[in-house]
């Protein structure tokens, strides 16, 4: 390997950088990462035959080393040798932001055991990407790529479907229709998002319910990136009425019926009518 010997590095701190590069679109990328990029001495990335259209295209001539899942751990000794004589190392995955379901972790932890600094670097994710164009709530729960094994993807989301938040995942385009039933099972009376070729020409956002659902026909390499949305039907639920509610309760007690009041208590929230109408019997008999 030939490391980057110029000066250009001087008045870099010196450490492992995490740079995001685009998700699609050559031009989202920052110009703090081409700079760091290029006082590298070395660059890791997953397909160096990816990486390399990228720093063409910004005339980056730093080292690349290859650093993919199947080799990132036999690869730690080498770069934290680098990195404690001072060299300047950044990380890259194909697209995004490094260590975000992408390879990165276990060099992350190394250099925190041997005190080594991480500078991570803002940038494009596909994740936030995908949730601000959603519409859904801004709280949302990031799970990655599925699991292969049927008995873990089921328990998943069967956990998953009790959180009260977006949730977002990665699903490879044919690997999709298959998970569709689980998803009906889990998630009905959402809303989902499914996001293609986010940044690039043929960019597409598909908005669907998730009960209706159908197989799509994907024909494109790369990942879909999803985002469902937080549980409507149990957004504004409450067991219990609250004190606002019983006030209202006590000015109408007289003037409407006990399903009248239970109707008007629930046009902006979920009560149960037992709830309700045991509220209104008790008004009625202290009186």
């Amino acid at each position: 390997m030939v490391r980057n010997t110029g000066d250009n590095n001087k008045d870099i701190k010196k450490g492992l950088y995490l740079v995001p590069s685009p998700i699609g679109n050559l031009g989202d990328i920052t110009l703090r990462a081409i700079d760091t990029l290029k006082k590298s001495d070395y660059i890791l990335c997953e397909d160096t035959r990816v990486s390399k259209i990228l720093l063409k295209k910004y005339n980056i001539k730093s080292k690349l080393i290859s650093n993919h899942k199947f080799n990132e751990k036999k690869n730690s000794f080498n770069i934290l040798e680098f990195l404690t004589k001072g060299c300047v190392i950044s990380l890259i995955s194909d697209a995004g932001t490094p260590s975000i379901s992408d390879p990165g972790r276990v060099l992350i932890n190394e250099c925190i055991k041997n005190n080594i600094s991480i500078i991570p670097l803002p940038g494009p994710s596909s994740v936030t990407t995908a949730v601000s164009i959603s519409g859904f709530s801004e709280r949302f729960f990031f799970y990655g790529f599925f699991p292969e094994k049927k008995k873990l993807l089921v328990n998943d989301l069967e956990n998953m479907s009790k959180l009260d938040s977006s949730i977002v995942f990665f699903i490879s385009p044919k690997k999709f229709n298959r998970v569709i039933p689980f998803l009906k099972k889990n998630f009905d009376g959402r809303k989902i998002l499914i996001c293609r070729e986010m940044t690039k020409f043929f960019e597409e956002f598909i908005r669907a319910d998730v009960d209706k659902l159908d197989k799509y026909n994907f024909n494109f390499k790369g990942e879909l990136t999803i985002v469902i949305s937080e549980n409507e039907s149990s957004k504004n639920l409450s067991k219990k009425l609250n004190e606002s509610d019983k006030r209202l309760i006590k000015k109408v007690i007289y003037k409407l019926s006990i399903k009248e009041i239970i109707n008007l208590i629930n046009q902006k929230k979920e009560i149960s009518k037992k709830e309700i109408y045991n509220y209104c019997l008790k008004l009625k008999n202290e009186n």
